[in-house]
């Protein structure tokens, strides 16, 4: 469920119609409903209410502070890939205890100010990236918790460049090599053991890859337990889909259910690493026609939002609902979607069915919370835009629109030019 919705024949998001938002915020403009992700949150987290876990939203999909902010009110961790995120969520005042980290590429540097923020666990992903972290623990005098991640080859029927649990991918070790990494993980004085880590993929809309990878896992860890490694904490990533067209994903209770069945008997405390079945669908992008445009072969209409806003079409080609600020009539024409951008691949949709829209008219492209503005980019010199969060009938700026100067922030020109 989401807050956006028509009343009066104006689109709503809570109780404000977002065309009375777009007199102060201009366009092209993030807005997220405070109110549906809240509710997302607490509706997964409180699935797995009958066991100790941990929800750790994922900050890749919705890097915001303000949004990050809220989930710890709430009791959430995240779970993070970069130094860049690492920060964030502490200046959102996320606790330490309460942070993974996860990636395939962790600098010296990046791994430095983990161990000193003392996280709660790094997922590991290679056998050198267990030394690296080892040696820098050493250095510091620390001693880093882990958890090796495991591949388990388990293909989650998913967009293959979303797919990061199948032995073609560069994520994780598998799952022999895992059980040889923990042993030496056993020996090295500046780790300590303390998880496994599994992610599947992202965008699943059915629970069996979950259960496939977590029967695997349990496997290891029961062999791991023969070794005398204990594993204390369980991170079964994230990945669980949201409807953008027709796609019909299992619900956080279904999906709770067949992990919960699949742990009986194991004492672990779970993670879980949620992102876009929480802010999916709790954001949308809201854009202005400038241009419509009839060409022999196509017609299209031209908005003032660009691939360099929301890329996940022009990458994924994937599919987000389109629909006008005010309710039209039901007279529809068959357009693509673009943006100003120099680049073909520069579209929101095509050959898409949307009510007969003018220069002026406003369109919110939705289900666009996740992967949005954290994917965006200043390609062509496009200035990223604001972010709002709507609560009730009121809404805030949480990140200010971009302006030319922002663009040219920390260049310089040699004297010699």
């Amino acid at each position: 469920m989401h807050h956006f919705q028509y009343q009066h024949g104006e689109l709503y998001c809570e109780n404000l119609p977002l065309n009375k938002l777009l007199q102060q915020t201009g366009t092209p403009c993030y807005v997220y409903s405070h109110a549906t992700l809240r509710h997302h949150f607490k509706v997964f987290d409180e699935a797995f209410r009958d066991v100790p876990h941990l929800t750790c939203f994922s900050v890749k999909a919705s890097s915001n502070i303000a949004i990050l902010k809220l989930f710890g009110s709430l009791g959430g961790g995240v779970d993070i890939v970069s130094g860049g995120e690492l920060f964030r969520a502490r200046k959102a005042g996320i606790p330490s205890e309460r942070i993974v980290y996860s990636g395939v590429g962790k600098t010296r540097e990046e791994i430095d100010y983990a161990l000193k923020e003392d996280i709660l666990l790094f997922n590991i992903e290679s056998a050198q990236e267990l030394e690296a972290i080892n040696g820098r623990a050493s250095q510091l005098g620390r001693r880093a918790r882990i958890a090796l991640r495991v591949n388990p080859d388990v293909d989650p029927k998913t967009h293959p460049y979303i797919s990061t649990g199948m032995k073609k991918n560069k994520f994780g070790i598998d799952v022999e090599g895992a059980a040889n990494e923990y042993k030496r993980a056993k020996t090295l004085s500046n780790v300590e053991i303390i998880g496994i880590d599994c992610h599947v993929g992202s965008q699943l809309t059915e629970i069996s890859p979950f259960v496939d990878a977590l029967k695997r896992l349990r496997t290891l860890i029961e062999r791991l337990k023969d070794d005398g490694i204990v594993i204390k904490y369980l991170d079964l990533g994230g990945g669980l889909g949201i409807t953008y067209d027709q796609e019909a994903p299992p619900h956080p209770r279904e999906y709770a259910q067949a992990i919960l069945q699949g742990l009986q008997g194991l004492p672990c405390t779970l993670i879980f690493e949620p992102g876009r079945v929480i802010v999916g669908n709790a954001g949308v992008l809201l854009t202005r026609v400038l241009y419509t445009k009839q060409t022999p072969s196509k017609n299209f209409v031209i908005v003032d939002a660009a691939m360099n806003d929301l890329v996940r079409p022009s990458l994924y080609g994937s599919y987000h609902h389109i629909q006008p600020l005010r309710e039209m009539g039901q007279e529809t024409q068959i357009v693509d979607v673009v943006g100003p951008i120099c680049e073909s691949s520069d579209f929101l949709a095509r050959d898409r069915g949307l009510p007969l829209v003018e220069a002026g008219d406003f369109l919110a492209v939705m289900s666009a919370g996740a992967y949005g503005f954290t994917m965006s980019s200043n390609y062509n010199s496009r200035p990223r835009s604001s972010e709002v969060l709507v609560r009730g009938d009121d809404f805030y700026t949480i990140r200010e629109r971009e302006n030319w100067e922002d663009l040219i922030k920390g260049e310089k020109i040699p004297e010699f030019l």
